[in-house]
């Protein structure tokens, strides 16, 4: 186990986040001159590249909030912990391709395919950020002395549901594409929302 070193592994984390999150912006288009009579149809027509670079900024944002709060509450880490991070990192770096799918295909009869890969991906990523932060957290085994249990406690309770709802929204998905790519948007704003978990 290294102590000390949770910086630096923190650092390269928030570069993949970095770029994660500024890759989304790649499938809004700007309309060709072509079109510049029709820029305003033009421009709303791609209301679903809006609403998937959305829908995921604001899930990467949400996870990289997490991230650096569970970073203010370990001191050290391990190499189980290390390649939970890269899983969490590959799958976070993988978002991107799943949104501009749902984005070109929402509106043709891929659509339910296209939120399948969303879905599967999104589910990926709850469970491997689950499973990266019960393996600091169980029993202690990277947190900080002076962290309250309490504060664990909360933390745990917050993200426990995460998998859970992330898979309801892959069942509505695929029962009806409209349906599941709100339940992911809602899901994204709700935990966008501020809560107490205790001090970081």
């Amino acid at each position: 186990m290294e102590r000390n070193e949770t910086a630096r592994v923190e650092a390269f984390s928030d570069g993949v986040f970095a770029i994660a999150i500024t890759l989304l912006i790649i499938e809004v288009h700007v309309p060709l001159r072509d079109h510049a009579g029709e820029l305003g149809h033009e421009l709303l027509h791609q209301w679903p590249s809006y609403f998937g670079y959305l829908t995921s900024f604001l899930t990467i944002g949400v996870m990289w909030l997490n991230h650096h709060r569970v970073f203010t509450l370990i001191d050290r880490y391990d190499q189980t912990h290390l390649l939970l991070n890269l899983l969490l990192l590959l799958l976070i770096a993988f978002l991107p391709f799943p949104t501009a799918v749902l984005a070109r295909f929402i509106e043709t009869d891929g659509a339910r395919a296209a939120v399948a890969l969303y879905g599967v991906t999104m589910v990926l990523i709850a469970v491997a950020f689950f499973c990266w932060w019960q393996w600091a957290s169980g029993g202690r085994r990277l947190i900080a002395p002076e962290v309250p249990q309490e504060q664990l406690d909360a933390i745990t309770r917050a993200y426990n549901p995460g998998t859970l709802l992330y898979l309801g929204a892959l069942g509505l998905g695929l029962l009806e594409p409209w349906v599941g790519a709100a339940a992911f948007l809602a899901l994204a704003v709700f935990y966008a929302l501020p809560r107490d978990l205790g001090r970081t």
